[in-house]
């Protein structure tokens, strides 16, 4: 029931530093569970996602330690279950990745299906049919519980994937680091938080090709030893500060950045009229100068537009001149938190996977709520814009996925703070 509570009307400027990737956090971590020995995790973002899925090993046995609040030693070797099923694991989408990862060691899994954000199905028969190839034998039991197992060790195969798909890809190859033989996934997503994966992976000692491209080559291997890896920071955290920027024509040196994973973030920003400049590890951007108009973006796999990054950029493109069409190629139902952006003024219209996003002069303030975790975030940049005070509840999606918001939001101008609802009143309230 808490809250943000935000005045608008001010221009962000300053400087933020981007924490680590989210999306590859929560594939780095449950992938300790294949280490033979104890292994170190630096650069981990401080949300309630890296939790949740640190919570979720200890239940397995697993000593996870936080030397602080970036930094995880997690040792996976007590680990003597390959069942995961409680509700903790049903509070968020990444878990799925616990199938991959304990049938690798244990040939055998038992996962509760994902939750977490709930703007659309996350099927998972592009993973089922990769453990298969495998050799593991799958079946959905209970409502709601994932069962694959093996008789004796996963062998590596020629795995294809119908659709694209990041968690499928991932969990493959989790599944195929210790499989016997050679595993060939074709079709493969690209993102960099499956590059970063392969990384920590290859440092343990797999034998791991190709991640980043869309054919990827495992070699199974017998052992995989504890390192020090670091996670490669967030693109789409990146994205959301720079769309903020833009919206309340500001200027930002956005730091702690891999500028390459931001090509086509940064494109459409040149486009619309955004000054970009970009160094080793930081860009900068400033929409203070130039008139800026509306662009048309359809959202694809990396290296194309990331979905993850459309809501923000919709509440952004509300406050251009001009309109602005956004295609959906990734989920059937991401545009569901347009209805709050209407609350506040904004012009726009869905049909299907197609929203028209016609400028308007203002944006007024609302009491309104996220619906996802990027949609959270779209409505505090609509927030940042609006004339008056908007309040954004449901606030846990985004806390699922952005460390720190409102310190850092206060540090670049935002006049944002978190409002605490005491458990007495949310229990009146309920």
């Amino acid at each position: 029931m808490d809250k943000y509570i935000i005045n608008g009307g001010k221009p962000l400027h300053g400087e933020v530093t981007i924490s680590g990737a989210k999306n590859a956090a929560v594939a780095v971590i449950p992938a300790a569970i294949l280490c033979d020995e104890p292994c170190r995790i630096e650069n981990i973002p401080n949300i309630s996602d890296v939790t949740l899925i640190a919570n979720i090993l200890k239940n397995l046995g697993a000593i996870v330690k936080r030397v602080n609040k970036h930094t995880l030693e997690i040792d996976s070797r007590p680990i003597n279950t390959f069942s995961a099923t409680d509700d903790s694991v049903r509070g968020m989408r990444a878990s799925y990745y616990l199938i991959g990862a304990l049938l690798g060691r244990f040939h055998n899994a038992k996962v509760a299906l994902p939750g977490g954000c709930n703007f659309g199905v996350r099927p998972i028969d592009q993973h089922l049919k990769g453990f298969a190839a495998l050799g593991a034998n799958c079946e959905l039991v209970n409502g709601g519980i994932v069962e694959a197992k093996c008789d004796t060790r996963l062998h590596g195969a020629n795995v294809y994937f119908d659709t694209v798909s990041v968690g499928s890809t991932m969990n493959i190859m989790l599944a195929a680091v210790k499989a016997e033989g050679q595993t060939i996934i074709e079709n493969a997503a690209k993102e960099p938080h499956i590059v970063d994966l392969a990384n920590f992976l290859n440092s343990m000692g797999a034998n791991i090709r190709g991640a980043g491209t869309d054919v990827i080559k495992i070699r199974g291997v017998d052992y995989l030893h504890g390192i020090t890896y670091s996670i490669i920071p967030d693109q789409i955290e990146a994205g959301t500060y720079m769309a903020a920027a833009v919206a309340t024509r500001g200027s930002l040196l956005v730091k702690n950045v891999t500028p390459k994973h931001l090509d086509s973030i940064t494109a459409k920003l040149s486009d619309i009229g955004v000054e970009v400049e970009e160094y080793d590890e930081a860009v900068r951007i400033d929409a203070s100068k130039r008139p800026l108009k509306s662009c048309n973006i359809k959202t694809m796999p990396h290296p194309g537009f990331p979905t993850d990054c459309q809501p923000q950029f919709v509440a952004m493109l509300s406050t251009l001149e001009g309109t602005s069409i956004v295609t959906e190629n990734v989920w059937d139902n991401r545009f569901q938190y347009v209805r709050e952006l209407l609350l506040m003024g904004a012009k726009i219209s869905v049909e299907g996977r197609v929203a028209v996003v016609e400028g308007v002069k203002e944006l007024h303030g609302a009491p309104v709520k996220a619906t996802d975790l990027r949609a959270g975030a779209a409505l505090i940049i609509a927030g940042l814009v609006a004339s008056g005070e908007t309040e954004v509840g449901s606030i846990n999606y985004i806390e699922r996925g952005y460390e720190e918001i409102i310190d850092k939001f206060r540090a670049i101008g935002a006049d944002i703070k978190k409002q605490y609802v005491p458990d007495d009143e949310v229990a009146t309230t309920a």
